[in-house]
């Protein structure tokens, strides 16, 4: 159905179709439709099950209203329209059952608006006003347009560093105050918070695309992503936990490139095993954020993932940030961490647990929810970084802000396990 990064509004296709259950909506409606200019014919008796049947075996209009009144399970039926929707087409539901839930859920699968009856005359009107808007609206794919693509994978060192949450606001500040069409691929297959964190359900977009890759195209991207809003799509999973990932990564390749032509920042939540064995994952990325914590463990892992970086992906630029940072709990200092990675930090990102649990209760990502927060102007300085990132030029040393020179050493050698810990041991055994 409709989404924001469609690009055609086809001329041979009626402008609008309504298929309503009652008589007094009708009423309601014709009179709108005439003042639009369109056919009142078009308003048909019959609710989505017959805009169902009718569309089968017809082409379907720009704008298309239905009526969810007699419908014993919308979101279902919902899915069954877009069976028969051409791409593009406008779909304003209408229906009695006044619940939030309901309408987020129908928003989240495709539906412009859901109006609630009995309608109103003046509510009806700017609903089809705004719907014909969205054919009017620039396109984030014009082909005549100059494309600029952004691919950024968010990586943790380890468990539990938060790269699932900054992934998840990295996205929400491109899609929300960069007002870039964004898609955010959370590749956590059983286990991503993606959705989650922003109360939404995860559906089975990204289930598909493994089972079928041949079926990954514009449509399927458009009826298999969940929307947040009008600039931001997830495509994520919640697979049962007894079914492994059977897959040769080839539906994660068409899907960044269908991702490449229809938005202008992708963000990937990748678990970092999926580098065990999916390398090619990093074909098209041109940042990885590698998401680490002042620990031994992280700093092992960072240089580790930074080698793979440089060895299988030599034209990604790599952007060090520290997470949950804690200046009177650290484990390893700043100045030690970047002398056993060979390089600066990037962004340090203050520890706030009371933030986190205020955009969790809220549903919501931490730099919404927390937009005056310390971290959260640190995200925002990094999604500023990351939106340039794809003009800088790759490479070691200073070249990057706050890069240390590497020069000739061996990025493995850089961390020196006993001497950390042997400091760590005499800091322990001062008096406080």
């Amino acid at each position: 159905m409709n989404a924001p990064w469609k690009n055609t509004m086809p001329g041979n296709r009626d402008p609008f179709a309504a298929y309503v259950c009652d008589e007094a909506t009708l009423d309601i409606l014709r009179p709108v439709v005439i003042e639009l200019g369109w056919l009142p014919e078009k308003c048909n008796r019959g609710g989505l099950r017959n805009a169902v049947q009718s569309l089968s075996v017809s082409a379907s209009p720009n704008i298309l209203m239905v009526d969810l009144s007699e419908s014993g399970d919308p979101l279902n039926d919902i899915n069954a329209l877009a069976e028969v929707c051409e791409p593009g087409t406008v779909v304003i539901a209408i229906g009695q059952v006044n619940d939030v839930r309901l309408y987020r859920d129908l928003v989240a699968s495709g539906i412009h608006d859901y109006l609630l009856k009995p309608l109103a005359a003046s509510v009806l009107r700017d609903s089809l006003n705004a719907a014909q808007a969205v054919f009017s609206a620039p396109k984030a794919n014009d082909p005549d347009a100059a494309k600029h693509h952004v691919a950024s994978a968010v990586i943790g060192t380890r468990g539990g560093v938060g790269a699932s949450t900054l992934a998840t606001s990295l996205a929400w500040q491109f899609a929300t105050k960069m007002a870039k069409p964004t898609a955010l691929l959370d590749l956590d297959i059983h286990f991503g918070t993606g959705a989650l964190a922003l109360d939404l359900e995860p559906g089975r977009g990204l289930a598909d695309a493994i089972d079928n890759p041949s079926r990954i195209d514009g449509l399927f991207i458009e009826r298999a992503m969940i929307r947040a809003h009008d600039n931001l799509a997830i495509l994520s999973a919640e697979a049962p936990i007894n079914s492994p990932l059977m897959t040769d990564g080839a539906a994660f390749l068409q899907l960044q490139e269908e991702f490449r032509q229809a938005f202008e920042m992708t963000i990937i939540d990748l678990p970092r095993n999926m580098l065990i064995n999916f390398p090619h994952l990093f074909n098209e990325v041109n940042v990885a954020v590698v998401t680490t914590e002042l620990t031994l463990a992280s700093a092992r892992d960072t240089i580790r993932l930074l080698s793979w970086l440089k060895t299988n992906a030599a034209h990604v630029t790599p952007i060090i940030v520290a997470n949950k940072v804690q200046s009177n709990a650290l484990e390893i200092s700043k100045s030690d961490f970047e002398a056993s990675i060979e390089r600066g930090i990037d962004f340090l990102i203050p520890f706030d647990q009371a933030g986190a649990a205020k955009a969790a209760k809220l549903g919501q990502a931490f730099v919404e929810a927390n937009g005056q927060s310390k971290a959260a102007a640190q995200i925002r300085a990094l999604s500023e970084r990351i939106q340039g990132a794809s003009v800088i030029e790759p490479g070691d040393g200073d070249s990057r802000p706050g890069g240390k020179g590497t020069g000739k050493k061996s990025l493995l050698g850089g961390l020196d396990l006993k001497a950390l810990l042997a400091k760590k041991e005499k800091q322990a055994g001062q008096p406080a």
